[in-house]
């Protein structure tokens, strides 16, 4: 029989504060990575200043688009489906707020730091180690408030997608603790505990798995809860969700090597790493098929949903992204690819084919939920959104595609006498017109995202104060 519970209010605010923070992270950090993509193709908007040289503003565009916008994407709807797949508020009202905060004042302190020059140089964890232990303690918290509403569910079974939201979490605080042992020469300056090809290995099973972690299985849980509601139909199988989740987190984590072929690093490390990620494409396509088969039944309604055409273009992307991933990691194709412009395309096939739009169609889901609204404010500014980030990503990940190709090709040209047949400039400027390519197809993705903003104050702006407390105010009922 079923029976009404108590209504329990779920802690919406933080969910609010989260996507809001997506949103606006969103635009300042696609933005930055438009400007540096056009200093690319015009250098003097460098402004001859160290402070807006695209050396300094790069890593503050990565972790602007990473840990701001991919972080408060993961924060919001991690907080949202656990409260509501587990049918209990978050454990603790203050230690989410000391999260929220606690995130938006490291991001401001990257702002501050990475153009003034202060960083480790580790790629992805460039930040200081005053920032980096804030990180750690609000990550902690943040680990302590979802462990502990898991804990105190009411339902007996713990949804996949939390399971997956669970390892993102454990995973990427051990990642940041264990690469960011430093030793400390002032406020501002550190120097790595690890030395030589340990470091760089130490660096790079962390930055491999800040996409395999981060960037993938925090997106994975989104996906296992956001696919099958917008769809309105029960995961493909559920079966394969659980065999894709200890594939992956037991295969991934071994892929780092793979960043570091032909170098100092050992031989058989390179290979392990090699082999690993090959074997990857496996439960990652289990992954992708498994979003791809809820669909079973549904496609028609791609013809008039905006939001569920971006959750599944995303997961073609993730399905590429994938594919692409281990064969570049094979040592031949890397010879070729490695320093290459066609990397930064396979990073952002993966970044804003699969992680933006799937952060953006679970917002759209989400958005008039938490503000007690029907739908959106406009499906029309939805639709010019999804083709704008479809166009922007396509003309992206191209360009850098033939820009790289042509540059591995170019850089290991040889006369007959041994000598290089292109030098470093010349390969430079046949990369010029890819640049301009890939410049125009972010200012479309960007683009996409100011009209998501107008879209959000719209629909935030027309919902009642207690409306949106009514949205918060959920009648569980299960059943006994």
């Amino acid at each position: 029989m079923s029976t009404a519970i108590s209504p329990t209010a779920y802690n919406y605010k933080v969910v609010r504060q989260f996507a809001i923070m997506t949103v606006v992270w969103g635009i300042l950090g696609m933005g930055m990575g438009v400007f540096i993509a056009s200093q690319l193709v015009w250098p003097e908007l460098n402004f001859g200043l160290p402070w807006t040289s695209f050396g300094r503003l790069r890593p503050l565009h990565t972790n602007l688009v990473i840990f701001a916008f991919g972080g408060c994407a993961l924060f919001a709807t991690s907080y949202y489906v656990v409260q509501r797949t587990c049918q209990t508020r978050l454990i603790s009202d203050s230690m989410a707020a000391f999260h929220f905060w606690g995130w938006q004042a490291v991001i401001i302190g990257a702002g501050i730091t990475l153009p003034l020059g202060y960083t480790t140089s580790k790629e992805y964890a460039e930040l200081e180690w005053p920032l980096a232990i804030l990180l750690a303690v609000v990550w902690v918290t943040y680990a302590a408030v979802f462990f502990g509403t898991i804990i105190k569910r009411k339902t007996k079974h713990i949804y996949v997608g939390n399971w997956f939201y669970g390892a993102f979490i454990l995973v990427t605080a051990m990642l940041h603790i264990v690469n960011h042992m430093s030793l400390p020469v002032s406020l501002f300056k550190s120097y790595s505990l690890y030395s030589g090809a340990t470091d760089a290995m130490i660096q790079w099973w962390y930055g491999h798995n800040a996409v395999g972690f981060f960037l993938t299985t925090g997106f994975l849980g989104m996906m296992y809860y956001f696919v099958p509601k917008q769809a309105e139909r029960p995961i493909y199988s559920y079966r394969l969700s659980i065999v894709h989740f200890w594939a992956l987190i037991t295969l991934y984590i071994w892929a780092g090597p793979h960043h570091l072929h032909y170098t100092a690093l050992p031989d058989w490390a390179q290979s392990l790493g090699m082999a690993m990620s090959i074997i990857l494409l496996a439960p990652s396509w289990g992954g992708m098929i498994n979003g791809m088969m809820t669909l079973s039944g549904a496609w028609h309604k791609l013809r008039t949903d905006p939001i569920l055409r971006f959750l599944v273009v995303s997961l073609a992307f993730y399905g590429m992204s994938t594919f692409e991933g281990p064969m570049m990691a094979i040592k031949t194709v890397n010879s070729l690819s490695h320093y290459t412009d066609w990397t930064i395309g396979h990073v952002h096939a993966g970044a804003l084919g699969w992680v933006a739009m799937i952060s953006i169609g679970a917002l759209y889901h989400m958005i008039p939920k938490l503000w007690g609204r029907p739908q959106m404010h406009s499906v029309g500014l939805i639709n010019a959104h999804f083709w704008l980030a479809t166009i922007g990503t396509v003309l992206y990940i191209a360009s850098m595609w033939v820009n790289g190709i042509t540059q591995g090709l170019m850089w290991r040209a040889i006369n007959e006498d041994g000598t290089l047949t292109y030098s470093f400039v010349e390969a430079l400027q046949a990369s010029h017109p890819g640049f301009v390519v890939r410049a125009i197809g972010g200012a479309f993705f960007a683009s996409g995202m100011l009209l998501m903003a107008y879209n959000t104050f719209r629909t935030v702006r027309a919902s009642q104060p207690a409306e949106a407390e009514a949205a918060a105010q959920i009648a569980v009922v299960g059943a006994h």
